[in-house]
C-alpha cells in the first residue's frame, strides 16, 4: 500500500458491516475513516470504529508458533507446530474416527477462513464437528427463518428502518451494540417525529431514551408478548386474508396455540409484568401500522426458547402479510461483523456450505459431487455447549479453536476450562500471545487480525464488502484459511491448493450456484460473482445477494418447496432453570457501549476505556438493601455454575429481582470477572443457543479492607491482590485494586507493589493511619510516574483528573499539591466521567456547560462541547443529562 493512500476496508465489530477508509500515514500511524460510499454507514463510525487505529499495536501479539514441551509453551517453527497438528489429528482420526475431532470457529473469521474450514471438517475428515460462537448469538434466528421461510434469510434491508412508520426493537440495545443503525433511526425520527419507535427490553437502556413506548417485559416472556399480538391481530381484523391463503400454511394452528395461553391482553400483561395500557397501546398501534420493522437480536435470540420467540415475531408479520416490501418486515441483527457470512459458508455444525442442508442426501450429494472428497458428513455435528462437553468426557479429543476465547465467552464457562484440561490435543489459532483459552493450548498458531487479512464479510442485510488489508503480516502471522489449507495438505487431502482468498471465493460463489435449481434449488445465490478474476475480486464493491435485490420474499414466493411460507405454533414456556430460595434473582448479561467481545482488541484502545472501565453488577436499588450490597462496594454473583465478583452500581433501568453484568471482562483484565462463568448452560432445543438472559443467581457482599487505584506507567505484579481489574490509559496502566487484609504500614506496602526500592527516589505521599488514607505519587524527573490511592472506602478521587497529568512533561507545584490533597486545585480542571468517548468529553464539563450556557438540547450541547458530534451513542446520556438539569433548575 503506498503511504496516505486510504484503503477501503469493513469494520471488524458488529454486523452493521460499516465501511471504513484506513490511511498509513508516513510516521506509521493508521487514520481511520467512516467510507461515505459504504451504503451501511454513509461515512459515519461509532466510537470503537473510530478507535481501529489504536487497536493495531504489537503488544501481546502471537508472532511466532508454539508448542508446548514438558508443560511449557515454546517457539517452534511451522513445519514443527503443522506436523504436530495434521499428525495429532492424523492419529486421532485413526484410532478413533472422524468424530473425535472438532473445529470451534468465529464470527471474526472472513468467509474465504469460514469456507476453508467448513470444507476441511466436513468433506475430508468427514465430521460435522465443526461449530462457531456464532452459535451463541445467532443461531435461534438461523433456526426461526429455516422454519418460517424454508432458508436462513433475512428478508429487509437497512433502508427500510427509514422508511417504516413504526419500528419495533426487541432485544436490542440498539444505541449500544448497533450504533450506526440507531443513528439512522434517530436521525428519521427527528426528521419524521410520527415515526413510533417501541422498545421491548427488560432493562431501559440508552435506546430506551429515543422511544415513545418501552416494555419492560419480565426476562423470558417475549413469546406470550408477540403470541397476544397475534390473538389481537386476528380479533381486531388485520390479517391479511388474501397474503395468508396464497403464501402460506399454518395459520389456523399458529393462532390455536396463541389463544390457549395468549387470548387475553389483561393475562398477558400479568405475565410478561407489564401495564396493560402499555400493552394495548403496543397492540394497536401495531395492528393501526403498515409499514412496521420488528429488529431483535440477543434479548430474542439468546434463549431456551430463542427460536420460538423468533417465530412469534415472524409469524405477526406473515399474518398481516408485512414482509418483503419497503419499510416493513422482521429484522435480525447479526452480533458479529461476519455471522451471516459464516452461515453461507456452513460454519454450524448442523448446516452445509450455501444454504444446503446437512440431513438432506441429495444436498450432501451436491456438495460432495462439487467438492469431490472423499466423503461427506451425514450426520449433525456437536453444537457448541455439547462439543465442550464431549471433550470434557473424552468423546472428543482433538479441538482447534480460532480466533475466539470460549473459557470467557461460553455458559459455564468453568467446564469449557475443565474441558480443556483433559483433552489429548488443543490448538488455538490467535493474535493474542495471552489470552484465556492460549493458556490451556497444546500448539499456538499465530494469525492475521483487523488490517493484516484479506477477504469478504456480510452484514445483517446480506451486503457482502471486502476486508482489505493494509498493513503486513506482522513476525510470522498467517492467514487462518492458509494454515487450515496447509494442515489439510498435511494430511493428504487434495482440494487445497489456494493460492489466494479471490479463489477461495470464486469456489464458494461457485458452489452457490452449482445446481441450485428444482430440488436444491434455494435464493442464497453469488451468481455474477462466480468468475471474478483477481483484479475485479480486489475491486469488488459493497453489494447485496442475491445481486440486486435489496429485499426478498416480495413476490410471496418462499424458499420451501411449495414457495409457502410455514406458521410455526410457538406454545410458550418459561425457561428453563427458574429464580428459587437458594438463587432469587435472574441474570442478564450483554455489552457495554464502548467495549468488544473478550477486550482483545478494544482494551488496548485509551479513549474506548474511559466510560466504563471495569465489570459491573447492575441492580435495583431496593434489592442491594435487601441483600446487603452498596452501590460502588465489591460483591459476588453466584450461580449454580459458578462466581464472579464486581462492583454494584444502580442504572436505574433495572427491575425488581434482576441483576445485569456485561459480558467483556475475563482473567487478562481482571482478577474475577468472567461473567461466562455464572451462566446456565440451558440451550434452545432447536438452534442449540444459550440461554445468556436468564440465570438464577444471588448477590452477596464481598468483604473487603481496602479499596485503592494505581496509575503506573509500567505494569504491575498483583500477585497477592484479593480483587484487581487492569485498564489501559493514555501513557499509563490504570489499576482497580481491594485487599480482605489489614495493611500495616501502607507507605511501604505501595512502595513494594509499585516496585520503588530506591530510597532516594522523588516520593511523595500523604498518610492518615488513623483513617487508613494513603496517598503517594512517584516523579521520574519531575514526570509523573505512578500514583497511589489508597481508603478503607470506595470513594476514592477523581482518576481523570489524575489521568491528565500523565500527559505532562513536568508537574507543576499545584498538581504536586492536588495530588496529596486528592482533588484538583482550580475550577473546572476535572473533566469527570466520559460520556463522550470520541472527543474525550467528561460529565463535569458537559453539566458545566447545560448550567452555564443554559442548554436546553443535545444539539446545543454537541455545537459548544462536541460531545455527541460524532457516532452519536452518548446522545442518550447528554440527553439524560438535561433533564437532570431541568430537574435540578
Amino acid at each position: 500500500m503506498t503511504s496516505c493512500t486510504p484503503v477501503k476496508t469493513t469494520c471488524p465489530y458488529c454486523g452493521v458491516g460499516c465501511g471504513v477508509e484506513a490511511t498509513r500515514l508516513p510516521d506509521g500511524a493508521i487514520r481511520i475513516a467512516g467510507d461515505a460510499s459504504h451504503p451501511a454507514n454513509l461515512g459515519r463510525l461509532c466510537v470503537k470504529g473510530s478507535a481501529l487505529g489504536d487497536t493495531l499495536d504489537l503488544d501481546n501479539r502471537l508472532l511466532q508458533p508454539q508448542v508446548r514441551v514438558d508443560g511449557v509453551l515454546r517457539r517452534a517453527s511451522w513445519d514443527a507446530a503443522l506436523d504436530q497438528v495434521a499428525g495429532g489429528l492424523r492419529a486421532i482420526i485413526a484410532e478413533h474416527g472422524p468424530d473425535a475431532v472438532a473445529l470451534y470457529v468465529s464470527g471474526q473469521l472472513l468467509t474465504e477462513d469460514y469456507y476453508v474450514a467448513n470444507k476441511f471438517m466436513k468433506g475430508y475428515v468427514g465430521s460435522a464437528n465443526i461449530d462457531t460462537n456464532s452459535r451463541l448469538c445467532m443461531s435461534s434466528a438461523v433456526a426461526g427463518h429455516k422454519r418460517a421461510f424454508g432458508e436462513d434469510i433475512v428478508p429487509g434491508c437497512y433502508a427500510d428502518l427509514e422508511l417504516a412508520d413504526m419500528i419495533v426493537l426487541a432485544g436490542s440495545n440498539t444505541a449500544w451494540c448497533h450504533p450506526i443503525l440507531f443513528q439512522r433511526i434517530a436521525r428519521i425520527k427527528e426528521t419524521r417525529p410520527e415515526m413510533k419507535l417501541v422498545v421491548i427490553d427488560p432493562r431501559r437502556t440508552a435506546t430506551c431514551e429515543l422511544a415513545d413506548l418501552h416494555l419492560p417485559v419480565k426476562p423470558g416472556t417475549d413469546v406470550w408478548l408477540f403470541n397476544g399480538l397475534l390473538c389481537h391481530l386476528a380479533r381486531e381484523g388485520v390479517v391479511d386474508d388474501a397474503f395468508v391463503t396464497l403464501h402460506s400454511r399454518g395459520l389456523d394452528e399458529a393462532l390455536a396455540a396463541a389463544h390457549a395461553d395468549c387470548g387475553d391482553p389483561l393475562q398477558v400483561a400479568r405475565i410478561c409484568k407489564v401495564d396493560p395500557h402499555a400493552l394495548l397501546a403496543f397492540y394497536q398501534a401495531f395492528a393501526a401500522t403498515r409499514k412496521v420493522v420488528t429488529a431483535f437480536s440477543q434479548g430474542v435470540n439468546q434463549s431456551s426458547s430463542g427460536t420460538d420467540k423468533v417465530n412469534s415475531i415472524i409469524n405477526c408479520h406473515l399474518a398481516t402479510g408485512r414482509i418483503g416490501q419497503p419499510g416493513m418486515g422482521p429484522f435480525s441483527l447479526t452480533g458479529q461483523p461476519n455471522a451471516m457470512g459464516g452461515r453461507e459458508a456452513g460454519g454450524l455444525a448442523n448446516m452445509l456450505a450455501a444454504h444446503l442442508e446437512l440431513d438432506n442426501p441429495l444436498h450432501r450429494d451436491t456438495v460432495q459431487t462439487f467438492w469431490d472428497s472423499p466423503r461427506m458428513a451425514n450426520k449433525p455435528g456437536l453444537k457448541a455447549v455439547e462439543l465442550f462437553h464431549a471433550i470434557e468426557s473424552g468423546q472428543v479429543k482433538a479441538v482447534w479453536i480460532i480466533a475466539t476465547n470460549p473459557l470467557v465467552s461460553m455458559p459455564d464457562a468453568d467446564q469449557v476450562r475443565r474441558a480443556l484440561a483433559r483433552c489429548e490435543l488443543v490448538v488455538v489459532s490467535d493474535i493474542s500471545a495471552q489470552s484465556d483459552t492460549n493458556a490451556h493450548a497444546d500448539v499456538l498458531l499465530p494469525a492475521l487480525g483487523w488490517g493484516e487479512k484479506d477477504g469478504t464479510v456480510t452484514n445483517s442485510e446480506r451486503r457482502i464488502s471486502r476486508q482489505r488489508a493494509f498493513l503486513p503480516a506482522p513476525g510470522e502471522a498467517r492467514a487462518d484459511w492458509d494454515v487450515l489449507c496447509d494442515v489439510a495438505r498435511r494430511m493428504g487431502y487434495a482440494g487445497f491448493d489456494f493460492t489466494s482468498p479471490q479463489a477461495i471465493f470464486s469456489e464458494h460463489a461457485r458452489l452457490s450456484t452449482f445446481r441450485n435449481g428444482a430440488e436444491t434449488a434455494r435464493l442464497f445465490s453469488l451468481a455474477g460473482l462466480d468468475s471474478l478474476d483477481a483484479a475485479q475480486y480486489d475491486a469488488l464493491a459493497p453489494q447485496q445477494w442475491p445481486q440486486g435485490q435489496a429485499r426478498l420474499f416480495g413476490d410471496g414466493r418462499f424458499a420451501h418447496a411449495d414457495g409457502r411460507a410455514r406458521f410455526v405454533p410457538t406454545a410458550p414456556r418459561a425457561p428453563r432453570n427458574a429464580p428459587d430460595e437458594d438463587y432469587p434473582l435472574i441474570l442478564n448479561t450483554g455489552r457495554v457501549r464502548d467495549q468488544w467481545h473478550t477486550m482483545t482488541r478494544t482494551g488496548k484502545a485509551a479513549k474506548l476505556s474511559g466510560h466504563v472501565a471495569e465489570a459491573f453488577i447492575d441492580l435495583h436499588p431496593q434489592d442491594a438493601l435487601l441483600y446487603s450490597v452498596r452501590e460502588g462496594e465489591l460483591a459476588r454473583v453466584t450461580s449454580a455454575w459458578g462466581a464472579m465478583v464486581a462492583r454494584v452500581v444502580h442504572g436505574g433501568g433495572i427491575a425488581r429481582g434482576q441483576v445485569f453484568v456485561p459480558i467483556h471482562w475475563s482473567d487478562a483484565n481482571a482478577s474475577d470477572a468472567r461473567v461466562g462463568a455464572v451462566v446456565n448452560p440451558a440451550v434452545d432445543p432447536v438452534s442449540g443457543e444459550p440461554e445468556f438472559k436468564h440465570t438464577p443467581v444471588r448477590i452477596e457482599q464481598f468483604r473487603v479492607h481496602w479499596h485503592a487505584f494505581v496509575l503506573s506507567r509500567t505494569p504491575l505484579n498483583l500477585d497477592g491482590v484479593a480483587h484487581w481489574t487492569r485498564v489501559q490509559g493514555e501513557q499509563f496502566l490504570r489499576y482497580e485494586l481491594a485487599g480482605r487484609q489489614r495493611i500495616e504500614d501502607l507507605g511501604a506496602w505501595a512502595r513494594a507493589l509499585l516496585g520503588v526500592t530506591d530510597s532516594e527516589a522523588d516520593w511523595l505521599d500523604y498518610a492518615d493511619a488513623s483513617a487508613g488514607v494513603y496517598r503517594a505519587v512517584h516523579l521520574d524527573e519531575g514526570r509523573i510516574a505512578q500514583c497511589v490511592y489508597v481508603s478503607p472506602r470506595p470513594d476514592l478521587p477523581s482518576r481523570s483528573w489524575l489521568a491528565s497529568l500523565f500527559a505532562h512533561a513536568q508537574m507543576e507545584a499545584l498538581d504536586r499539591a492536588g495530588v496529596l490533597l486528592g482533588q484538583p486545585i482550580g475550577k473546572g480542571v476535572d473533566a469527570g466521567p466520559t460520556v463522550c468517548s470520541c472527543f474525550g468529553v467528561g460529565r463535569n464539563t458537559i453539566c458545566a456547560a447545560i448550567v452555564e450556557r443554559k442548554l436546553t438540547t443535545t444539539a446545543q450541547v454537541t455545537a459548544c462541547v462536541k460531545a455527541g458530534g460524532n457516532c452519536g451513542s452518548c446522545v442518550p446520556e447528554i440527553r439524560q443529562l438535561l433533564l437532570e438539569a431541568r430537574s435540578a433548575a
